[in-house]
This record gives structure tokens, C-alpha cells and sequence, in this order.
């Protein structure tokens, strides 16, 4: 259950795991017991891009994770937008490049994460400068770039599919995971 929410928006009550007969049967969420407050913890859409620049793909490195990681360019939708539109903007505020044409990859599940991936394929151009939200980007050739075991690694490793490619994935050390 989402940790983020602890005391009901309504009435400040601490919301507690009430169990209530639902569609489909009996239902545990977080529920306020005085006000009948549901917090429902749907899963939050994500926009995802696998970037193509020069022929290559553009990786980039957030601020705020540890290591060398690098990944696809994502973002959350903003209220009133379509996800092509989101993507778009999503690679120029933190790509600065224009994106000339933009096609589904796929929807994949991010569970650890409580998101709902939506990749796409960009093609761009410009002059990549990046928003103070990333650090580095790397541009690998498609039979060169390693995906990951993860949400838009999944989507990496369909889109190199789509293409001809057989994805390699890194390999990340065991560690105890709870999920």
C-alpha cells in the first residue's frame, strides 16, 4: 500500500487499510474511518522516449541517481495534454531537441513504482542541451546499447526488436527486494 498518504485530505482523520465489497468483490484500501475517504492509488501515467538522434540513441543521466545510470528521457503528463504531446514537451524542456515524428512503442507496467510506462519512438534534431535535471547524455549506436531489466528497459528492448536488433540487457548485483 502507498505510504504517501497517511491522514485523510477531508477531514485530517489517519486513514487506516479498510477492507469494503467493491466491483469485483472485497477491496483493502486506505480508507478514512470517519468520513468514508478513499485513497485509491491508481497507478500514474509516465511518458517515456526512446530518443533517436543522428541515427543513434540518446541515454541521458538524472541528478538524482546514484552511479553512472542512464536511461530514456520521461516525464509525467501534464493536465489537458495528449501523451504525444507530453512526450514532446517532455524532450524539449529537458532535451532542448524538436521532435519531428513520434510513434507508440508500447504500454508497460511499472509496479515498484505504482506508474503506468507509455513509450514512444522519437525521432529529433537540434542541439541536445540539457535541463538542470540532467547531468550527462550518451548516444549509442542501436546494436551497441544495453537495455535494463526494468519498465522502459522493456520498452528499449521492444523498440531494438521492432528494428531488427537483439537486445542485450546489464546485468544489475542481487539484492534483497520486497516485491
Amino acid at each position: 500500500m502507498s505510504g504517501v498518504f497517511k491522514f485523510c485530505p477531508q477531514c485530517a482523520t489517519p486513514l487506516a487499510l479498510i477492507t469494503q465489497v467493491e466491483d469485483g468483490g472485497d477491496k483493502e484500501r486506505l480508507r478514512c474511518p470517519a468520513c468514508d475517504y478513499t485513497h485509491w492509488n491508481n497507478p500514474t501515467p509516465v511518458l517515456a522516449a526512446v530518443i533517436e538522434y543522428d541515427g543513434q540513441i540518446l541515454l541521458a543521466r538524472n541528478a538524482a541517481w546514484p552511479g553512472k545510470m542512464y536511461a530514456l528521457i520521461t516525464g509525467f503528463m501534464e493536465a489537458g495534454e495528449t501523451p504525444q504531446e507530453g512526450i514532446t514537451r517532455e524532450i524539449a524542456e529537458e532535451t532542448s531537441l524538436t521532435t519531428d515524428s513520434l510513434d507508440l512503442i508500447g504500454v508497460y507496467d511499472f509496479q515498484r513504482m505504482n506508474q503506468i510506462i507509455i513509450a514512444y519512438h522519437a525521432v529529433c534534431h537540434g542541439e541536445v542541451k540539457l535541463s538542470p535535471e540532467l547531468v550527462d547524455y550518451k548516444l549509442y549506436a542501436p546494436d551497441a546499447v544495453k537495455c535494463w531489466p526494468a519498465g522502459t528497459g522493456y520498452a528499449l528492448a521492444d523498440w531494438l526488436t521492432s528494428r531488427g536488433y537483439t537486445p542485450s540487457f546489464v546485468e544489475f548485483p542481487k539484492r534483497e527486494t520486497t516485491q
